[in-house]
């Protein structure tokens, strides 16, 4: 018999191990490995204009500054191609999602059988949001060129978007930046300059790291 596991930690174990089956597999363009995720970023402009750097001192900045809400940044991140893509939104909703992924799968992925698509599970992330955002036939040809596997609640460590979102997050999104415009210019540039390096992840963690470093998510087995 199997003894009873901590709350929850079979479904962690589950997803986590088909996630990184996924990031095991060899590249194959026909069917692309690609990681989705999203974070915003607060547009933030100047009272005042910023005094220029000079000789011995830095460019300053007031330390007033006014709100101009937020906007969403979605980014696809291909790991065994050193590829990524941001996409700055208004907002996050289900149909920013499916317009998004549709611009990928008839875009850089069309000539692909499938996109193996790797994510969390934000209630956004799913076919039913192609049909909220399409008609029903268009919806079902994006869901077929789909397969999604998704990344474990509370693990979004499993997901190498993150590693994407953090690089961006501390090599562009430090600064000020007052409007949507300035943020996908200041975005652009950022990613044409990592697809250029061919910047990727050396992923190493495997299921087998997994059963040893997480043991005690798994059942233990009493006989």
């Amino acid at each position: 018999m199997w003894c009873i596991p901590p709350r929850g930690s079979c479904e962690f174990v589950a997803c986590m191990e088909d996630v990184l089956d996924v990031y095991h597999r060899p590249r194959d363009p026909r069917r692309p490995q690609v990681n989705l995720d999203e974070t915003s970023k607060q547009l933030v402009g100047e009272v005042r204009p910023p005094l220029p750097p000079a000789p011995g001192r830095p460019e300053r900045y007031d330390g007033e500054y006014v709100r101009n809400g937020t906007a969403n940044l979605f980014v696809a991140f291909e790991p065994l191609a050193g590829w990524r893509h941001v996409a700055v939104t208004d907002t996050r909703k289900r149909a920013d999602w499916a317009h998004f992924v549709r611009d990928l799968l008839d875009g850089r992925y069309r000539d692909a059988e499938k996109v193996v698509l790797v994510m969390d599970q934000l209630n956004t992330h799913s076919a039913a949001s192609l049909y909220e955002a399409f008609g029903p036939a268009e919806a079902k040809r994006l869901a077929d060129r789909l397969e999604i596997h998704y990344t474990p609640k509370h693990g979004s460590w499993l997901n190498m978007a993150e590693i994407e979102l953090s690089a961006l997050s501390r090599q562009c999104l430090g600064e000020r930046m007052g409007d949507k415009a300035t943020l996908a210019r200041e975005v652009g540039a950022w990613e044409r300059q990592r697809n250029a390096a061919g910047a990727t992840v050396d992923w190493r963690f495997t299921t087998a790291d997994a059963r040893i470093k997480l043991k005690r998510l798994y059942p233990i087995q009493a006989w």
